[in-house]
């Protein structure tokens, strides 16, 4: 199939669509500089989710100690402190746990 002037945009030199969207950036896929560029990213990307996730771990409360291990007793300031809550004792009496 020949396109033709009407459906193209880029004169006799570039034959591209006039409108095109790429997640690549454009008509040209293959920029020279796209492993910098995604090294650049991931990085960006790596460093906002450190910088979230230790934000929001120096900010973590617990008002009961958690009944067993948990993976944020490895970074939380409180989890020193409060140990893991024993409920062996209560395993002989009745109650409203469902298993």
């Amino acid at each position: 199939m020949i396109p033709t002037a009407a459906r193209l945009g880029g004169g006799a030199r570039y034959a591209y669509p006039k409108e095109v969207w790429s997640p690549a950036g454009g008509w040209w896929t293959r920029p020279a500089n796209w492993k910098s560029s995604t090294a650049v990213v991931g990085l960006a990307v790596s460093l906002t989710t450190y910088g979230i996730w230790h934000y929001s771990a120096g900010r973590e409360v617990r008002h009961n100690a958690p009944t067993r291990e948990i993976p944020s007793m490895l970074w939380a300031k409180q989890a020193a402190e409060m140990g893991v809550r024993d409920e062996s004792s209560l395993a002989g009496q009745g109650g409203s746990h469902h298993h």
